[in-house]
């Protein structure tokens, strides 16, 4: 009997915040947050065969993300969207009228990001901030499954049939959640579907996940797994990394800590985990084989890329399918032009499907 892994979901990214760049930190006109830019990434995902997109979402940066789902979700014939949505700045009853007809619009083929986000203009601390969370996945599931819902928590108390839009298959879509405070991690056990994580050294992988499945079995529950990361392949190992070199030619360090520090999210312990990731890193910024942090000098949030030649990427992916993940959120810069790259070097050769 084999045990190998089954089919994993290869997702790519559509820079909705701005975060596009071919050298990091230097802002360019023609790769600014736009529809027809936004557009046009997930066009080219479509046509190279990724399973996935993953649509980010942020208050102070780009373009509207449920908007931009709605728009897109027609224009795809296969491929899913993995929508991300603030928490802190939604209404869950009308989120779940949205989530169903964008979903409608998308053929069946919608994912839904979880993102346990202040208001705009506010702070809440990280505790009440997952609870809110918690209760919020709550109510979506609960609606967005047809069922009628009583809900009496401390952030909000509503007593409501379901919309009467409803998903394609009756059911809410899949929840995509990340975070490693213990807050964090409990809001994932009790309400997530995919848990996601930032790349990290494959001892630290192994520990989340084994952490992430006892806090799940605790709660009743399993979680699948997913991993966020860069890539750069390129056809021999001294190309990529000459690559990822010429991305940071530009950047001057203030300007790298500016861009950090302008994240809503530049204090979670997520990203401290990828600061300490990159200044534990050896010299040339490599964490361990192919894994490269100098992303995370210009960049809040995932701060690490899989860097090599075609055959080091995917034994990389596959290491990670080995210990759990079943689903990748890649992307690269500039977002099209690597996601080309990773189509026809490396996704021809991996297992791959929509996680379902």
């Amino acid at each position: 009997m084999s045990n190998a892994p089954g089919p994993c979901e290869i997702s790519w990214f559509s820079a909705l915040c701005d975060d596009d760049y071919e050298f990091l930190g230097q802002p360019d006109p023609m790769l600014k947050s736009s529809w027809a830019h936004c557009r046009d990434i997930v066009l080219q995902a479509e046509s190279g065969g990724f399973d996935n997109i993953l649509l980010p979402s942020g208050y102070a940066l780009g373009i509207d993300t449920t908007a931009f789902a709605a728009a897109i979700a027609p224009m795809l014939k296969r491929m899913a969207l993995l929508m991300a949505v603030r928490i802190g700045e939604t209404w869950p009853p009308q989120l779940a009228r949205q989530i169903a007809t964008i979903d409608q619009l998308l053929g069946g083929r919608l994912k839904v990001n979880i993102i346990s986000s202040d208001m705009p203009g506010e702070t809440l601390d990280s505790g009440p901030r997952y609870a809110r969370t918690i209760e919020a996945m709550h109510i979506l599931k609960t609606l967005l499954n047809g069922e009628p819902l009583d809900h009496q928590g401390e952030f909000w108390q509503l007593k409501l049939d379901p919309p009467r839009v409803g998903t394609v298959s009756g059911q809410s879509p899949q929840l995509y959640f990340g975070g490693l405070s213990p807050a964090a991690r409990d809001a994932a056990a009790k309400g997530c579907d995919v848990f996601l994580m930032w790349p990290d050294k494959r001892e630290a992988v192994a520990e989340i996940i084994a952490d992430m499945r006892t806090r799940a079995a605790a709660e009743g529950r399993l979680l699948r797994f997913g991993y966020r990361a860069h890539v750069i392949v390129r056809e021999t190992e001294v190309e990529a990394r000459a690559a990822a070199e010429r991305l940071l030619s530009k950047l001057d360090a203030a300007q790298g800590a500016a861009i950090r520090a302008k994240s809503l999210d530049s204090q979670s312990a997520g990203v401290a985990a990828q600061a300490a990731l990159r200044e534990n890193a050896a010299d040339d910024g490599y964490a361990e084989a192919n894994l490269w942090t100098g992303v995370g000098r210009a960049r809040s949030g995932c701060g690490a890329a899989i860097v090599g030649d075609p055959d080091q990427v995917l034994a990389k992916l596959n290491d990670y399918r080995a210990m759990g993940i079943e689903a990748f959120i890649l992307s690269g810069y500039p977002h099209a032009a690597e996601a080309d790259l990773f189509a026809r070097h490396v996704l021809p050769n991996i297992d791959h499907a929509l996680l379902t």
